[in-house]
């Protein structure tokens, strides 16, 4: 696949007190996935899911409490014939008003029960399965 079909982008795990993975739908698309998105020039990985995740749901995380999952590659779910590749990281629970910017709805996952048709392929075969193993 070309570089150029190649998106990168940044993501976090954020968990309610009950273990549930937080999941945003982005208006205009179908598919749940993590809070998070493309960086800004210069940022890091860590700065850019800080700041999308102050944009998506106005809350502020403390960068010194993200810890990295991991950096997983998958087909990209809002992009046909794109691959992307996702910088994850967690974040100890923290209150979530509600959605924000581009974001249509939230809607908090159990990871334990069956999951739902409507993920993107990055949280569905990547992530989930890194957090059930961490």
């Amino acid at each position: 696949m070309a570089d150029s079909n190649l998106i990168r982008v940044s993501a976090v795990v954020l968990r309610d007190d009950a273990g549930r993975v937080l999941t945003v739908r982005k208006r205009g698309t179908a598919r749940f996935m993590l809070p998070g998105g493309k960086p800004e020039a210069g940022e890091t990985a860590a700065e850019t899911a800080v700041r999308e995740a102050r944009e998506e749901l106005g809350v502020q995380l403390d960068p010194s409490l993200l810890t990295p999952l991991g950096v997983f590659h998958s087909a990209a779910a809002n992009e046909p014939g794109h691959l992307l590749e996702s910088a994850v990281f967690t974040h100890p629970p923290i209150a979530i008003a509600g959605p924000a910017a581009e974001i249509a709805e939230l809607r908090w996952l159990d990871p334990a029960a069956e999951l739902p048709g409507d993920l993107a392929p990055m949280l569905q075969f990547n992530v989930l399965p890194a957090l059930a193993a961490g």
